[in-house]
């Protein structure tokens, strides 16, 4: 059984420490492994590789987090994945995992007619080997994974220019939007996703009842 919480739009401090709250949760077995989908007002995240020196544009919240990788950007129009899940059961393979999570942009934006595949080396997933659709950073305690992957749908792709995305030049950012020449809004990801997280990690999937949440921030 797959646990499915969607959060909608959500300010980034208050997501994570409800996301850190739900893995303690599925660490003491009280939920199973668990997909947050997600979209956050602008806020850039610091994973434990740091960010190369750079510079961040003005007024956008910075947060250093315990994910791996780099510095990325957050926003509107991207949808975010928060995946909770036990790899003690899934033999403890870290790697494994974030293939997986990888699997589950590649099969989702093909339901756009997007092609996107793996590049070696390179985290993620990518649109001909050369332009970046979405971000992966995990980060895992006790063997359960938290933080997870962002897709960029619609997001505006100008602010990963004005810094260094996972250490790249921030013109390697692309979305659905970018390469369908149209315009989506992240709601029609979602189903993609939620399929492609069912399949990928074996569902049926459950409504998970999320941990008690502070009231919504002014906008």
């Amino acid at each position: 059984m797959l646990g499915l919480i969607e959060w909608g739009r959500r300010d980034y401090g208050q997501s994570l420490e409800q996301m850190r709250q739900l893995r303690a949760q599925r660490r003491a077995g009280e939920i199973p492994d668990t997909l947050i989908l997600v979209e956050h007002d602008p806020v850039i995240t610091v994973g434990v590789q740091g960010s190369d020196g750079d510079t961040f544009p003005r007024g956008v919240p910075v947060y250093h987090v315990e994910r791996g990788g780099k510095s990325t950007f957050h926003g509107p129009g991207q949808l975010v994945g928060y995946a909770i899940v036990d790899l003690e059961a899934r033999g403890r393979d870290v790697r494994r995992f974030v293939r997986d999570l990888e699997e589950i942009v590649i099969e989702a934006v093909a339901d756009f007619g997007i092609r996107a595949t793996r590049v070696a080396g390179r985290r993620g997933v990518w649109v001909d080997g050369e332009r970046k659709i979405a971000s992966v950073g995990v980060a895992v305690e006790q063997w359960v994974t938290f933080h997870g992957f962002a897709l960029n749908v619609r997001t505006d792709l100008e602010t990963f220019r004005k810094f260094r995305p996972c250490g790249f030049d921030g013109r390697v950012m692309t979305s659905i939007t970018q390469e369908r020449g149209r315009t989506y809004e992240v709601s029609v990801a979602h189903l993609p996703v939620i399929r492609a997280w069912e399949r990928v990690f074996g569902g049926p999937i459950q409504e998970t009842a999320p941990v008690p949440s502070a009231p919504p921030v002014p906008r």
